[in-house]
C-alpha cells in the first residue's frame, strides 16, 4: 500500500497513510437528524461566506434516491450501483446540477465500498469539478480524494488535493498537517514534510496536548536523514518518556553511539538487556563488546555465557574466542581456557592454539603450553608466529628441554620482523645455552637433575 524508503538501521521506520475516507449521507428524504446536524455545523463553519440560496433535490430525483438508499443500507453494493447507473442514464430523473452532484457522491461512495478506488476517484473528481457542488461539499471531497489518491500511491494528485483543501479550509488540524507531511515525504519533498510535521507538533503543544507518537516518528526519520543526530536523540528521549517502547530505547542507544556518548549508550542498552528484550545474537554480542570497550570484561563474559546458554548466541569459533578473551581479561584463566579450547576445535587455523599456549604457560601447564604451540605451528595461520615459538621455547625451558628450546627460539628469531622482536629470542637463546650448560655440569658431578620432560 504505502511504500516507504528510509536510511534507518539498528531506527527502519514504517509509516502508513491513513485510509479513513470521510463519507457523508447524500441529500435525500432519508438523511435524518445526522444530516441536519452536519449541515448546521457546516453552516457555522461557513458563516462568513457569501449568502446563497440553499439548493435541494427535486421530488422525482428524491424519490429515486430514496429507493437507492434501501439497498445501500443493506450493503447491496452491486444492486445499488445498477440502480444508480439507471438513474444517471435517465435525463429526466436527476437533471439539475445539484442533483448531478448527489449522483456522483453516491457513485463515489458505492465504488469506495466495493474497493474500486480508481472509479471512486473519478466520481469524486466530478463532485469537485461540478457546477452544482456547494463549496463545503467540494472542500470535504477534496480531502476524501487526497486519501484515495494516497491509497493508490498517486502522491502527486494527493498533494494537489490536500494543498487545495488546506488553502480553503477554515480549520486545519494537526492530523491533516501530518497527513500532508507524509505525502510530501513520499514525494521526496523532505523540507516541506519537516515543516508540515513540525507545524502539527507545534499546534498540539501550544494547546498543552501531547503530540501523537506518529508525529514524532516522522519528525525523527526526517532529522535522521539530515544526519542531525542530536535532534534525533532529543526526539527519542521524548518518545521513551511518553511512548516507552524497547525499540525506542534500542534506537536511542544507537544514536548515543553515533555521538560517542558511550556511557549513555551502555546504560540504554543495558536497560533493554535487563528486561530480556535483546533477542538477536548481534544485539547481545554488541552489548558484550560495549562492556569490553568500557573495560568491564567480566560483565562481557557473563553476557556471552548466558547468551550461549539461552541459545541466542551460537557457539561458533569467533564467539567462543570473544568469550575466551573476556574471561582472560577478567583474569579468569580457567574460564578462558575452556572457551578457547572449544573455539580452537572449530577454527580453521592455529591462531587460537597459539593463544592457548600463552595461557597454559601463565597457568604453569608447561607441557600443555608446548603441545598447543606445536599444534599452532603445524596448523599454520598464526598471526604472530615469532611469539608462538617464543612461548614454545619458554615452555621447553621450564621442562628442562634446553636444546629443543634453543631450536624454538631460533625459529622465533627467523620469523621476527623487526629489531625489537628479534631481541627477545636472542636473549632467551643465551639463557637456554647458559642454563643448559650449568645443569649439565651439575649432572656431571653426580647431582640428579631432571631431564627433558616434554614427552
Amino acid at each position: 500500500m504505502c511504500k516507504l524508503t528510509t536510511n534507518i538501521m539498528a531506527f527502519c521506520v514504517a509509516l502508513t497513510l491513513p485510509l479513513v475516507v470521510s463519507m457523508w449521507v447524500p441529500d435525500t428524504a432519508l438523511s435524518g437528524s445526522l444530516q441536519a446536524a452536519q449541515e448546521e455545523k457546516k453552516e457555522k463553519k461557513y458563516k462568513n461566506a457569501k449568502t446563497r440560496q440553499r439548493q435541494s433535490v427535486g421530488a422525482k430525483c428524491g424519490k429515486a434516491l430514496e429507493k437507492l438508499q434501501v439497498t445501500l443500507e443493506e450493503e447491496l453494493w452491486a444492486d445499488s450501483l445498477r440502480s444508480l447507473q439507471n438513474i444517471e442514464a435517465s435525463k429526466k430523473t436527476c437533471k439539475s446540477d445539484y442533483e448531478q452532484t448527489q449522483i456522483w457522491k453516491f457513485s463515489g461512495y458505492i465504488y469506495y465500498s466495493l474497493d474500486d478506488f480508481p472509479n471512486a476517484i473519478k466520481a469524486y473528481r466530478k463532485v469537485v469539478n461540478g457546477i452544482g457542488t456547494p463549496p463545503e461539499v467540494r472542500l470535504d471531497t477534496r480531502y476524501t480524494l487526497a486519501q484515495l489518491y494516497a491509497s493508490e500511491e498517486d502522491y502527486v494528485n494527493s498533494a494537489e488535493q490536500l494543498e487545495a483543501w488546506l488553502a480553503e479550509a477554515t480549520i486545519v488540524g494537526a492530523d491533516q498537517r501530518y497527513f500532508l507531511a507524509q505525502i510530501y515525504y513520499q514525494l521526496e519533498r523532505k523540507r516541506d514534510s519537516l515543516n508540515m510535521v513540525e507545524l502539527a507538533i507545534s499546534d498540539v503543544e501550544s494547546r498543552g496536548i501531547l503530540p501523537k507518537e506518529r508525529y514524532w516518528g516522522l519528525q525523527r526519520v526526517l532529522y535522521y536523514e539530515k544526519s542531525d543526530y542530536q535532534t534525533v536523540i532529543a526526539i527519542l528521549e521524548k518518545l521513551v518518556k511518553h511512548y516507552p517502547k524497547w525499540s525506542y530505547w534500542k534506537q536511542l542507544g544507537g544514536m548515543y553511539g553515533e555521538r560517542e556518548r558511550e556511557i549513555d549508550r551502555l546504560v540504554s542498552t543495558e536497560l533493554v538487556y535487563l528486561n530480556d528484550e535483546l533477542k538477536k545474537e548481534s544485539e547481545v554480542m554488541s552489548m558484550a563488546y560495549m562492556y569490553l570497550g568500557a573495560e568491564v570484561p567480566y560483565r562481557a563474559a557473563k553476557i556471552i555465557d548466558r547468551g550461549m546458554e539461552d541459545g541466542i548466541i551460537e557457539r561458533s569459533a569467533k564467539n567462543l574466542e570473544v568469550l575466551g578473551t573476556a574471561w582472560y581479561q577478567s583474569r579468569d584463566l580457567d574460564g578462558a581456557v575452556g572457551a578457547l579450547e572449544e573455539a580452537s576445535r572449530k577454527a580453521d587455523n592455529g591462531n587460537l592454539q597459539a593463544r592457548l599456549a600463552g595461557i597454559y604457560l601463565d597457568l604453569g601447564r608447561d607441557k600443555d603450553a608446548y603441545r598447543a604451540a606445536a599444534r599452532a605451528a603445524k596448523k599454520g595461520g598464526v598471526k604472530r608466529p615469532d611469539s608462538n615459538f617464543l612461548v614454545m621455547g619458554n615452555a621447553l625451558i621450564n621442562l628442562n628441554c634446553f636444546k629443543d628450546a634453543i631450536s624454538a627460539f631460533n625459529k622465533s628469531l627467523k620469523k621476527a620482523k623487526d629489531k625489537k622482536s628479534k631481541k627477545y629470542p636472542r636473549q632467551w637463546i643465551k639463557f637456554a645455552e647458559s642454563e643448559g650448560s650449568r645443569l649439565q655440569k651439575l649432572r656431571d658431578v653426580g647431582l640428579k637433575i631432571r631431564g627433558c620432560g616434554k614427552g
